[in-house]
């Protein structure tokens, strides 16, 4: 279970909404007594340092999305395929201080496992929400080599999530490569992305990657929705697409 949130120890503050930067480039100030200190979003190692802030600032105030529509669509293509949740086994990648996981549990899943790159999304999530994850591992996937990934796997994962993570280099086309290998054939795919990284204008490299697997038969795309992710620090909308898919052996 989530722990209550109290009165935040510190100040908060987000840009004018006039000004309007990228997504990758966006910022927020905080004061914790000793002054403000400007945090930018993909700083994630220091936002998790403070307990109550990640959640504060993406889902109080920006008001973020992403992991109940992931986890919904997920749960959805399980009740439609009449699988049952609990004998599921998801990778949750670029899982940090388990926001996604937790909502993973409260539909079923009998088990979660995190991977991300960072120790402080691993002391985040064992901090804010203790027992979400059976393991959580504190890896860099494009250096895994093949003992430790099936180590992690065990077995293979039923379920892949990887949700506002993917497109801005975090979790860059290689890795999700690698998280995508620990998953079994005929395993889920449920994933987020900003709607323009699937377009032919993308720059990141997943538009690629997302078009080869489903053009040799390795996705099977299921269902996918466009949805607000959440809202930019100039107020405006972000849109995201939500994707459910079957991994399936290549034709």
């Amino acid at each position: 279970m989530a722990v209550e949130r109290s009165e935040p120890p510190y100040r908060l503050a987000l840009p004018q909404p006039t000004e309007s930067v990228e997504q990758d480039m966006e910022y927020c100030v905080l004061d914790t007594g000793d002054g403000w200190t400007e945090y930018r979003f993909h700083d994630y190692a220091e936002l998790y340092k403070v307990p109550g802030l990640y959640e504060r600032l993406f889902y109080d105030i920006l008001q973020c999305q992403s992991p109940p529509v992931v986890c919904d669509l997920l749960a959805e293509q399980l009740a439609a395929e009449r699988i049952d949740p609990a004998g599921i086994r998801v990778l949750d990648v670029g899982a940090g201080n388990g926001i996604v996981g937790e909502e993973l549990r409260a539909r079923g899943i009998g088990k979660v496992v995190g991977v991300d790159i960072i120790p402080e999304a691993r002391d985040a999530a064992e901090r804010d929400r203790p027992g979400i994850y059976a393991d959580y591992h504190v890896i860099d996937l494009t250096a895994l080599d093949g003992d430790r990934a099936s180590a992690i796997a065990s077995g293979g994962f039923d379920a892949l999530t990887c949700v506002a993570a993917l497109g801005f280099g975090d979790i860059p086309p290689e890795a999700f490569r690698a998280a995508l290998d620990m998953v079994a054939v005929d395993g889920f795919v449920a994933i987020t992305l900003r709607d323009d990284f699937l377009s032919d204008d993308d720059t990141s490299g997943f538009a690629g990657l997302i078009r080869s697997l489903l053009e040799t038969g390795e996705l099977e795309q299921l269902g996918s929705t466009v949805y607000r992710h959440r809202l930019a620090t100039s107020r405006d909308p972000l849109l995201y697409r939500a994707v459910v898919a079957r991994k399936r052996r290549p034709r």
